[in-house]
This record gives C-alpha cells, sequence and structure tokens, in this order.
C-alpha cells in the first residue's frame, strides 16, 4: 500500500511517541514480540499486521435517538492504527464485527450479543452502551467477555464477573467531579439527563446519596432524548442560581454545545457543567471560559497539560482520528483509547491461542500498565470490572484550552465510592 502524506506524518509522531514512553514509562520499551510492553505508540517504523483476523465485536450505538456517532470515528481510527501502525496483535490484524443499537431499546443489545456468538468474537467492546446489561448473560453464557472504557449501565459496573473496563466507574466521575465542587466552596448542583431508565437509575441512586454524603445539594431535570428543547432545559437549570449546572452525561457534543449557548443566553453565572464534551469549547470560544469537563483520559484541548507519553499518544490519535473525517470529541478518543489498549494488553501477553477465555485472563491479569490516554491500570480486582478509579476534571482557561482543575488525576474518595456495588 503506499502511503499518504498524513500517514507518513503519523509514523513519524509514532517515533516521537516511542522515544518519550521510552524517558518517561517505567515499564520496559522491549518485549518478546517486539513492541510496547505499555500504551504508548509500539513501533516507529508502522508495523503492518497480517494473517487470519481476530474478530472483536463492537456494540455501536449509531441507532435510534441517542446516538454517539464518534464511537464509529474512533473505531476506525484505531483499526488503521493497530493494523498500520503497531503490527495488530500479536502480529495478526483486528477485524471490528460493527453491530449498532438503539439505546432505548435492550433487545437491539441482545441482537447484537447474539450476532457476536454467532461471529466467533472473542471480545465485545462496550461502545458506551447504556443497555450493555441486556448482553451479559448471553456473552457470559458464550465465554465472550465484555471490554469498555466506562460501564454506563450500573448493573454491568456492580460486578467484574466476564468483564474489564479500562477507565473508572460512573460513580468515580460523580465523586470526583463533587469532591472538587464542595473543595471550592460550592454546594449546590443541577444536571439535566436524557429521559431514559438507565439515567433515573444513576442519578437516583448515585448522584443523590453521594451529593448528601458530601453535603452538596444535587437537583436532576430530564428532557427527552430525540428532541430537547434547550432555551427551555436551559431555563429550568438556571432556576435558583445553583452554584454549578450543566449535564451529567450526552450522547454527543452537540447536546452539550446547544445547551452550552442555552445557558449563556439566559445568563447562567455559576460554573457551567459539560460532561465529557470538548466540542462546546471551540464553538464557544471565549463563552466557554470558566466551564468544566470530565473524563477517563486526556482530550485534545489540554495536550498542553499531557504528561508524557500520554501526550505524544494523544497527537497520534488525533492524526489518525482526524484522517476518518468523522464526529471527533470523547466518544473518538475514547473509543480509540479502549481498542488501542486492548490490543496492546492482549498482544503483550503473547497468547498461542485467542479465545474468550485466554483474552479474559490477559486483561485480568493487567497490573501497573501505562494505558494509552489514561492513567496506569490495575485489572482483575474481585470487587470491581473496573482497572481504575482515577478520573480527570477539566477547566477551561481560554479559547479552545483546557487544563486538569487539580493539575492532574482525581482519586475520589474510597469511602463514598464503596457505598457502591462494583465501584471500588
Amino acid at each position: 500500500m503506499r502511503w499518504s502524506n498524513s500517514r507518513r506524518r503519523a509514523g513519524r509522531l509514532a517515533a516521537v511517541a516511542v522515544a518519550a514512553a521510552c524517558i518517561f514509562s517505567v515499564v520496559s520499551c522491549s518485549s518478546d514480540d517486539g513492541g510496547s510492553s505499555d500504551g504508548s505508540a509500539a513501533d516507529a517504523s508502522g508495523s503492518k499486521a497480517s494473517g487470519e483476523a481476530i474478530k472483536v465485536g463492537l456494540f455501536n450505538p449509531s441507532k435510534g435517538p441517542a446516538t454517539q456517532a464518534g464511537v464509529t470515528t474512533g473505531k476506525q481510527a484505531a483499526v488503521d492504527y493497530i493494523n498500520n501502525q503497531i503490527g495488530g496483535i500479536g502480529g495478526r490484524p483486528i477485524e471490528i464485527v460493527d453491530c449498532g443499537i438503539d439505546q432505548t431499546a435492550p433487545e437491539s443489545t441482545v441482537s447484537c450479543a447474539n450476532q457476536f456468538v454467532e461471529a466467533g468474537v472473542i471480545a465485545a467492546i462496550d461502545g458506551f452502551n447504556a443497555e450493555s446489561a441486556s448482553a451479559v448473560p448471553i456473552l457470559t453464557s458464550a465465554g465472550i467477555p465484555l471490554v469498555g472504557q466506562i460501564p454506563f449501565n450500573t448493573s454491568t459496573g456492580a460486578s467484574s464477573e466476564n468483564r474489564v473496563y479500562f477507565g473508572p466507574p460512573p460513580a468515580a466521575f460523580l465523586v470526583g467531579f463533587m469532591q472538587q465542587l464542595k473543595a471550592t466552596g460550592k454546594a449546590s448542583l443541577t444536571l439535566a439527563n436524557a429521559d431514559l431508565p438507565q439515567a433515573h437509575q444513576v442519578f437516583d441512586g448515585l448522584m443523590k446519596p453521594l451529593g448528601a454524603q458530601l453535603g452538596i445539594e444535587v437537583k436532576s431535570v430530564y428532557y427527552p432524548p430525540a428532541g430537547p428543547n434547550f432555551t427551555s432545559l436551559a431555563t429550568t437549570l438556571a432556576e435558583g442560581s445553583p452554584a454549578a449546572a450543566g449535564l451529567m452525561t450526552a450522547a454527543n457534543d452537540n447536546i452539550c454545545t446547544k445547551l452550552a449557548q442555552s445557558l449563556r443566553s439566559v445568563k447562567y453565572e455559576g460554573t457551567m457543567f459539560m460532561a465529557a464534551c470538548t466540542d462546546f469549547i471551540d464553538t464557544l470560544g471565549a463563552q466557554a471560559v470558566g466551564a468544566q469537563t470530565y473524563s477517563p483520559i486526556w482530550q485534545p484541548p489540554a495536550i498542553d497539560s499531557a504528561p508524557e507519553p500520554a501526550k505524544a499518544n494523544l497527537e497520534l490519535a488525533q492524526k489518525f482520528v482526524e484522517e476518518q473525517g468523522g464526529t471527533g470529541g470523547f466518544y473518538a478518543y475514547g473509543t480509540f483509547a479502549t481498542l488501542a489498549d486492548f490490543a496492546i494488553t492482549v498482544g503483550n501477553a503473547n497468547l498461542t491461542d485467542y479465545t474468550g477465555a485466554s483474552v479474559l485472563g490477559a486483561l485480568k491479569a493487567v497490573t501497573d500498565y501505562q494505558s494509552f490516554l489514561g492513567p496506569k491500570l490495575n485489572c482483575g480486582k474481585p470487587t470491581t470490572p473496573n482497572c481504575t478509579t482515577e478520573m480527570l476534571l477539566f477547566d477551561v482557561i481560554a479559547e479552545k484550552k483546557t487544563e486538569p482543575a487539580t493539575g492532574g488525576f482525581i482519586t475520589p474518595l474510597p469511602a463514598a465510592l464503596q457505598r457502591i456495588p462494583g465501584a471500588y
């Protein structure tokens, strides 16, 4: 294959990432299969995969009213990176069995789970699917591990059986965010949520009790996922002038952008909180300054604050994501990071046979692994499917620029997390 100029630039960035990883990582930069043993770019020469493909399923929220288009962009970028830059998984290419699901219809998740069983995938990637619990019995029975970044479904996140999540549990974001609110003297919070069953479970089961424990008055507003009236929603959020207001989660960046614009138009003066979104920062420019977002990974607006090797890896991920020409934002980079960490950790295990059981064993054995865009991970805990509880809270400090509110990752209070099954 003849490489384009943009691919050559990606190759040069890979060399930078390797060098940075060797300097800053405590993990060795060599491994038996010639790749990296941490989350840094593994091969500066652009090692290409060959042979029989390794099939991996993807629950992709690409249908219905709560779509996340960035998942598709991140998937395509990650497959390109994995197969053409780091030599696939153990030298073999990864093939994604992409199944579109509607998060408002659990039966679509069930259908995809059955499709993955028939396709013989070795793992199923949870593309931030709020209905992932519907697939768990089918996948567990078939011995197919569920792998993701964040378990958006609280039932999925309550058990470690047959699943691994590279990021923190949802409760960690809520606790970390509210900890920082409290530390800055803010004691009231109103958040908007899509009117979906899982959103009610998260808010009623997590936000209210956690807020009470931390001494923060927490209120919720629900909106129809298919067509919210953003001016009305912003007006409701601003009622009573809470210290912070915004979105707990968002199906896509467009919702964040429109709500942020509406909050500014109704003259809300508190801290505007926009979940894990980033596009609104570009769109609002100076009007976005003072807002906050959270994330399990480093994102482009904060690239100047990112430590190595995350900074070099983020530059590399940006190139591959931008080459796809699709929707970027958190879901693109989150999916990219999930697939990159999956390929690297499974590849480092030097498996002789790729099965659901062997892949699950490899993932559960991950210890002190420097993830591609996040913190160091330790998986395989009996009480939680998550490999970390650490999260990032970003302040928008200038046009198109963010930095961590605390200088780096926040570790949520264990006493708060222990209240939530599977969170610690």
